[in-house]
């Protein structure tokens, strides 16, 4: 284990059955970080920068990763992924693209943007759910992420 078990996990995903079925796939995993979700790239934003709502010191603790869907209502993810990539508090932060998307467009500006990882979400639920084990076995068992909690 990379001692990332207690680093939370921010998921900024609207569709309910892909949440619950990353949730799944961490109780599948073990695993019991604390996890956030943002509905919509506004709501992330404002959780990220400490805006609005989670303005409170305590309201938004800073994530040690962030799964993020790049086709949200509101503030797309591309800007949402824009924006962690170039605040100096948040830009360490890896950001695992997990979209619907396969276009080579998508990817390349993600990437060019900074994102760490970038994944096409399985169709069927069992890959959906194989897919989200490994990315947090990676990411969550061997990886060592930077500490959150600014």
């Amino acid at each position: 284990m990379a001692g990332n078990e207690t680093q939370l996990i921010l998921i900024v995903e609207d569709n309910d059955d892909d949440f619950f079925a990353t949730m799944r796939a961490f109780k599948k995993a073990n695993l019991a970080n604390p996890v956030r979700r943002c509905t919509n790239g506004d709501q992330a934003l404002d959780y990220l920068l400490r805006r609005g709502e989670f303005s409170a010191a305590d309201a938004a603790p800073r994530p040690g990763i962030v799964l993020l869907d790049l086709n949200l209502p509101g503030t797309d993810g591309r800007s949402v992924l824009h924006a962690i990539k170039k605040t100096p508090d948040l830009q360490k932060i890896p950001v695992i693209v997990l979209t619907t998307s396969n276009a080579e467009q998508d990817i390349e500006q993600c990437y060019a943007a900074g994102a760490n990882s970038y994944v096409q979400k399985p169709v069927d639920f069992e890959g959906f759910i194989r897919a989200i084990s490994r990315l947090s076995e990676f990411w969550l068992g061997i990886s060592i992420l930077p500490k959150g909690g600014i």
